[in-house]
């Protein structure tokens, strides 16, 4: 076979020879095709899969980790909590609106499939300055492909976050979480088991859009025209998307459903294959069923479209009528193409022809797996080494430019656009340090955030990597829920360039030694890789998403003041550090070259200090000490709270002042406690604990070492805080 076939599929020689080799004869050109977008980047793994184990993937909670869908956790009484990540990157690049809308269509699937009711959805967004105009655009469009299919679905989009640097000015993150909520009982895998069992495709027609995504997009950098590329991005349909939930979970209760698989990335192709591999059984597939929306389509077409909205069915054999049934009166397709066989194979037929046949296994677990060469950097080798700023004069001036910051300033021009009280069980939207789910029936609720910071990461890998994890778990704790389960996507530059696996490797190791550490299992996630554009690669981005436990939701507790009077504590340690900082980067244009000093234990013990004070209703808010530092998260919590003021005097004498004002040391919480109960939260732990001052009715004073060093008319701080990212735009 020439080479020009097998590069046009994203093949290399030596994946071709194993083809080969795996079939003891050439494959012909469908064949190929599947082989081209299995062992795609998006699909195998190939570069990142030899370092995901290091995950600690187990825990007394986790029902299914890494594999299927989505991951399922035990959260207790007979319920469960499925959660998965997604990156949809590439296609948000090329077509903003499509490419987020179908990203949202997608994850909400990975969920519904286990037999899940998605009830939240959380984005993670990250694009270059908003001094550009396709930075603008191309941030706009993304938060409307967003608002567009979770509003028109009813599912809430309960959170997430937005992160401005320069690194993503050609190729901006977006990266989505589903939640969703189910009976143990129900709980449904992607598994092609029962021979003879019946082979479904459900919901909408096939279409020639997303041909190619997997492999074209998602599975290499970005050197052509954007529009060059559009058509190889899926059209989502929220409308159809909402339809399809229903019929899928009403399809589970009749028990005659053995296992469901979406038909994301690779289309039918990976759907056939992986529910096959995972089940150890073959499959049998007719394309000349397959129910189209355009005429003319070749097998090649059918088996690697990635129109968007459709579902394969295993259902027992002889009950495919009931469930076709249910598919009609919720007016979808539900069209039986094949059925389960013996003998391992993926058998594609055009009618009578066989026009493929390969190894389910060949397409999966045979994918080739890739040791790639990692440089890990010396000290030397950071950014060039910039000495700290002098100390400078006006702090109030400082404070005020922080909170006009596109990364500091409220987020409430993207989160005003989600509907995110749909279906009344949004007990803690936006805004706060995570978002809260109620499981209707029961006391429990279910606490969720999104967390990563990619200047962490570009500096210290490892560090980076580990302090994703914490504070993904410290905003979660900050509510009151308790760190049960994470998934993640690791969005990371051209695995080809040994410094970006060198990148990825220490992210994992520090993401993992975290994970152990505060145990939290880790049940699935996403790797993006070839985010890299003209030859520039992204700052390492690995995005954590975490969910946390509450028993009781009725001790859930906010971000914000909620009665003067009360003192101002911090649990946990200041620290002289400004590396990675906003304060930094927005206000000197510099990164810095080190961490702040990050222990894990210490970080375990905080959170576990704060889990107790809020538990015993002695912590009436929280804000964790994060992006901005301890200024911003005081100010954060003036402008969420019923009181809207602050009188801070602390002593510090031995650190620089704009690292306590503006330092982003870990393991830091800010508290409101009630004067009568301070001693008794002071024994809650041996953690570092100090009152550093008093929630008042207005104003923001900042004293140290008895010497005021602003004080600040709320009213004006809170009005550039709101109206900052609107101005940008």
């Amino acid at each position: 076979m020439s080479e020009a076939l097998y590069v046009e599929v994203g093949l290399t020689e030596g994946e071709y020879e194993k083809i080969v080799e795996l079939l003891g004869r050439e494959p012909n050109h469908l064949e190929l095709e599947l082989f081209g977008v299995m062992w795609s980047e998006h699909c195998s793994y190939k570069s990142s899969r030899v370092h995901l184990g290091l995950f600690p993937t187990e825990g007394e909670r986790v029902l299914v980790g890494p594999g299927e869908n989505a991951g399922v956790l035990d959260i207790g009484d007979g319920w469960a909590v499925a959660l998965r990540a997604e990156s949809h990157n590439h296609p948000s690049a090329i077509e903003p609106f499509q490419g987020a809308a179908t990203g949202v269509g997608g994850i909400l699937r990975d969920i519904f499939t286990m037999g899940a009711r998605p009830v939240a959805l959380l984005d993670s967004l990250r694009f270059g300055p908003l001094t550009y105009a396709r930075n603008k655009y191309l941030f706009r469009g993304v938060v409307a492909g967003i608002s567009h299919y979770g509003n028109s679905v009813g599912v809430p989009t309960v959170g997430g976050e937005v992160f401005f640097d320069r690194s993503y000015q050609g190729n901006p993150l977006v990266n989505v979480m589903a939640v969703g909520v189910l009976r143990k009982e129900n709980l449904v895998k992607g598994q092609a088991s029962g021979v003879g069992n019946e082979i479904l495709i459900v919901g909408a027609k096939t279409g020639r859009d997303g041909i190619h995504g997997a492999s074209l997009l998602a599975s290499r950098e970005f050197n052509e025209a954007p529009l060059e590329m559009r058509p190889a991005v899926q059209v989502g349909d929220p409308f159809m998307g909402k339809l399809l939930i229903e019929a899928t979970l009403e399809a589970l209760e009749t028990g005659a459903v053995v296992g469901v698989n979406d038909l994301g990335a690779a289309g039918l192709t990976s759907a056939a294959s992986e529910t096959a591999s995972r089940a150890g059984t073959g499959v049998e597939i007719d394309v000349s069923l397959v129910p189209r929306r355009e005429e003319g389509m070749t097998p090649d077409e059918v088996m690697l479209s990635e129109s968007q909205e459709r579902m394969l069915f295993i259902v027992e054999q002889g009950k495919g009528d009931k469930v076709r049934e249910i598919f009609r009166k919720w007016q979808l397709d539900a069209a039986r193409i094949g059925f389960v066989t013996d003998d391992g194979m993926l058998r594609i037929r055009d009618g009578k022809e066989v026009v493929a046949q390969v190894p389910a296994a060949a397409l999966t677990e045979s994918a080739p797996v890739y040791e790639r060469p990692m440089e890990f950097p010396k000290k030397e080798d950071k950014e060039v080494s910039v000495p700290l700023p002098k100390l400078p004069d006006g702090y109030g001036e400082i404070l005020r430019s922080l909170l006009g910051s596109p990364n500091l300033a409220s987020k409430a021009w993207v989160y005003n656009q989600y509907d995110y009280m749909v279906r009344a069980d949004t007990v803690m939207g936006p805004g706060g340090d995570a978002a809260i789910i109620r499981i209707k029936g029961t006391d429990k609720g279910i606490a969720i955030s999104t967390d990563g910071n990619s200047r962490y990461t570009k500096i210290d890998p490892f560090l980076g990597g580990a302090m994703a994890v914490a504070e993904a778990a410290r905003n979660v704790v900050c509510v009151g829920g308790r760190p049960i389960g994470l998934t993640n996507c690791l969005n990371f530059g051209n695995p080809e360039n040994k410094e970006i696996m060198g990148q990825f490797r220490k992210a994992i190791e520090g993401m993992a030694l975290a994970c152990r550490v505060l145990g939290i299992p880790v049940t699935g996630g996403n790797v993006s890789l070839y985010n890299e554009t003209q030859g520039e690669n992204i700052n390492p981005t690995p995005l954590v998403g975490m969910v946390g436990l509450l028993e009781d939701v009725s001790k859930r507790v906010g971000n914000g003041f909620t009665k003067s009077g009360n003192l101002i504590c911090l649990i946990g340690e200041n620290l002289e550090e400004l590396g990675g900082s906003e304060y930094l980067s927005y206000v000197y244009d510099i990164y810095g070259n080190d961490l702040p000093v990050f222990d894990l234990e210490r970080e375990k013990e905080v959170q576990e200090f704060c889990l107790r004070g809020i538990d015993e209703g002695l912590i009436k808010s929280a804000h964790d000490v994060s992006d901005g530092g301890l200024a911003i998260a005081i100010a954060e919590m003036i402008f969420n709270g019923r009181a809207k003021g602050a009188a801070i005097s602390m002593t510090e004498p031995l650190i620089r002042r704009d690292s306590l004002l503006f330092g982003e040391a870990p393991s830091r919480i800010v508290v409101e406690v009630e004067k009568a109960d301070v001693e008794r939260v002071r024994e809650l732990g041996m953690v570092p604990f100090m009152v550093i001052g008093e929630v008042k009715e207005s104003g923001f004073s900042f004293a140290l070492d008895d010497e005021e060093i602003f004080n600040e008319d709320t009213i004006e701080l809170e009005k550039i805080w709101r109206e900052a990212l609107k101005w940008s735009l």
